[in-house]
C-alpha cells in the first residue's frame, strides 16, 4: 500500500465495529474476506483493493477491475437462514443507490434492477456478489458481501449499457472517499433489517425499481419469460403476470431484460 493510500485509510471514518484491510492489488477482495471469515475474522471486517486482477459478479462472470473504481468486501454474521440472509443484497443494492443519489447532481435517475444492480439512467452503476458458507445450524455461519461501484471507469461491453459517477456528474474523489458514503448507508440499512426485517427494505427498494409496473423479459437457465413485473415479494422474489395469460410466476433467479426506454 503507498503512502498517499495509507494516509487516506488511516483517516477513514467508518461505521462503528467496520474494520478495514487495505490492499493496492488482489485477485478479488471476495475471496479475501472469504479467507478472513473462515479464520474466524468478526462482522464488521472490510476488505479493500485498489484493483482486482480476478474480479468476478454473479455466474462467476469477470468484472472489470481497474484502479479508480470501488472494490470491497465485507464479512458479515448475520446468524439467519439461508434464504434469508441472501436478502442482504437488496440491503447492499440501496446502500448503492442512496450513495449515488449522495454524490449525483441529479438523483432522478437513480433505479434498483433486480435481482441486485443500481442503474443511473438504465446504465449498470455496480455490481454486487454474495458468497457463503452454512453453519453446523442450519445458519449462515458467514457471509462475504462483495461490491464494485464504477466511479471513474466503466466497461465498453456490447452485453449491457455501463456508466460511472464521474460520467454522471458526480465530483471528483477518490474510491476511498465514496467508500465512507456507502459504508455508512450499508450499515444504516444491515441494521435496519435485521432489527426489522425486510419489509422496510423491500418498500424503499421499490421506490427505485426500474421497471415496475410495465412489460419486461426474463431470461431463465432453460427458456425466456415475457410479462408485466408486477411486484416484488416478501422473500425478494420477482413477481411476473406472464403475457401468455397463464398463472402469476414467482423469479427466483434470471436476468432481466426491459422491453420499453426507462422514463427518465
Amino acid at each position: 500500500m503507498g503512502g498517499a493510500h495509507e494516509g487516506e485509510v488511516a483517516r477513514l471514518r467508518l461505521p462503528p465495529g467496520f474494520r478495514i484491510k487495505a490492499f493496492d492489488s488482489v485477485g478479488s477482495t471476495n475471496d479475501e474476506a472469504k479467507a478472513l471469515a473462515r479464520s474466524g475474522a468478526g462482522e464488521g471486517t472490510m476488505v479493500w483493493a485498489r484493483r482486482q486482477d480476478s474480479g468476478r459478479g454473479r455466474r462467476g462472470r469477470a468484472w472489470t477491475s481497474p484502479e479508480g473504481n470501488l472494490y470491497s468486501s465485507l464479512v458479515l454474521r448475520p446468524q439467519r437462514a439461508p434464504a434469508e440472509a441472501a436478502l442482504v443484497s437488496f440491503v447492499a443494492a440501496l446502500a448503492i443507490a442512496e450513495t449515488a443519489e449522495t454524490v449525483l447532481p441529479d438523483p432522478s435517475g437513480v433505479r434498483c434492477k433486480w435481482p441486485n444492480d443500481v442503474l443511473i439512467h438504465g446504465r449498470k452503476l455496480s455490481g454486487i456478489l454474495l458468497e457463503s458458507e452454512q453453519g453446523t445450524d442450519g445458519a449462515v455461519d458467514w457471509l462475504v458481501l462483495g461490491v464494485g461501484i464504477n466511479l471513474r471507469h466503466f466497461p465498453e461491453t456490447t452485453d449491457y449499457a455501463a456508466t460511472s459517477l464521474l460520467a454522471e456528474g458526480a465530483p471528483a474523489m477518490t474510491p476511498l472517499a465514496l467508500l465512507e458514503i456507502y459504508a455508512d448507508r450499508l450499515a444504516q440499512w444491515y441494521h435496519r433489517w435485521l432489527d426489522c426485517g425486510f419489509a422496510p427494505v423491500r418498500a424503499a427498494w421499490l421506490e427505485r425499481a426500474r421497471g415496475l409496473g410495465g412489460p419486461i423479459l426474463v431470461r431463465l437457465a432453460d427458456r425466456t419469460i415475457s410479462g408485466v413485473f408486477v411486484d416484488l415479494d416478501s422473500d425478494g422474489v420477482l413477481l411476473l403476470d406472464p403475457d401468455d395469460g397463464g398463472p402469476r410466476q414467482r423469479i427466483t433467479a434470471g436476468d432481466v431484460f426491459f422491453t420499453q426506454p426507462p422514463a427518465v
